[in-house]
């Protein structure tokens, strides 16, 4: 059996188990890709050129074990292997936090001055807070993203935290990531020219459905509440406080784009493409929320 063959076989058994994806693969292919290549220690990028070769005996048990495991337990991939990507950078992560999938990743890689992001910033962009940061992953991708910028990374969850430290570690960034407990707004510095926040957001009916790997993952940082706005009210009537002049607000809500606009009616904001569309990321400046608190 090639390692090609290998992967296609353990694909059709995780389709045969009714497993659930979207925790960075969203198909039974990649997801055994990720989980083979991992098991046998093979690096993805060399994948392509060595498919074809056979796989020894101890490499088709060691792939069988891990999508045994995978079936069984009903955990994300990443959980299994202590490793995600987003916007192809690596992170580390484990059950003290969600697995890293923010869409915002997106506008904060498309840098350099051609993404939809970067019309609303400019060359006095210094200052930015990813709020509700989790294992850390958008405060990394953008400091990588924006040199030239420092970063507070917050959370309210310790256990959290303690992976976004691996994760600021792991890509050197110490000393332009600052990682601190807060319970959202309350204890963060400011003025930030820029925050971007991937919060809870899942309202309580859709709780009640996720699939086993979606509830493995802390329930803290999913729930929204009744209609999924519970953490965005808090966050949209304090954001002001803490943003600069001219600062912005990149605010990620999922599928509850209804819930939102019923919640905040008069509320103007600017709603931003990623590979999801255009309804699970907006935007909002300091001043349209000062103008929404009149």
């Amino acid at each position: 059996m090639t390692l090609i063959e290998l992967i296609t076989a353990q694909s059709a058994r995780l389709k045969q188990a009714g497993v659930s994806f979207g925790h960075g693969t969203t198909n039974a292919f990649d997801e055994a890709a990720w989980l083979v290549l991992w098991a046998i220690g093979m690096p993805f990028d060399v994948f392509e050129v060595k498919a074809s070769r056979e796989a020894t005996p101890d490499e088709a048990e060691k792939a069988a074990a891990i999508v045994t495991k995978r079936i069984e337990t009903r955990l994300p991939a990443a959980y299994l292997t202590k490793e995600a990507w987003l916007q192809n950078v690596p992170f580390y992560v484990d059950e003290r936090t969600i697995v890293p999938r923010s869409f915002i990743a997106e506008l904060l890689a498309d840098a350099e001055g051609s993404g939809e992001l970067d019309g609303w910033l400019s060359d006095t962009t210094r200052s930015v807070l990813d709020l509700c940061t989790g294992n850390g992953s958008l405060a990394v991708i953008a400091a990588l993203a924006y040199p030239e910028v420092t970063v507070d990374a917050a959370d309210i969850s310790e256990d959290a935290l303690a992976v976004a430290r691996i994760n600021v570690a792991k890509h050197a960034l110490g000393d332009r990531i600052t990682v601190m407990p807060s319970d959202l707004l309350a204890s963060v510095r400011g003025p930030y020219d820029l925050i971007v926040c991937n919060p809870p957001y899942v309202n309580t009916q859709s709780m009640r459905a996720l699939p086993p790997e979606y509830r493995a993952e802390p329930a803290l940082a999913l729930a929204g509440g009744d209609d999924g706005m519970d953490f965005v009210r808090n966050i949209l009537r304090d954001a002001p406080t803490r943003m600069a002049q001219a600062g912005v607000l990149v605010l990620e809500i999922g599928n509850e784009r209804a819930h939102f606009e019923h919640a905040f009616r008069r509320l103007e904001v600017a709603w931003l493409e990623t590979s999801a569309g255009a309804d699970q990321v907006l935007l909002v400046t300091r001043d349209a929320l000062a103008r929404w608190a009149r």
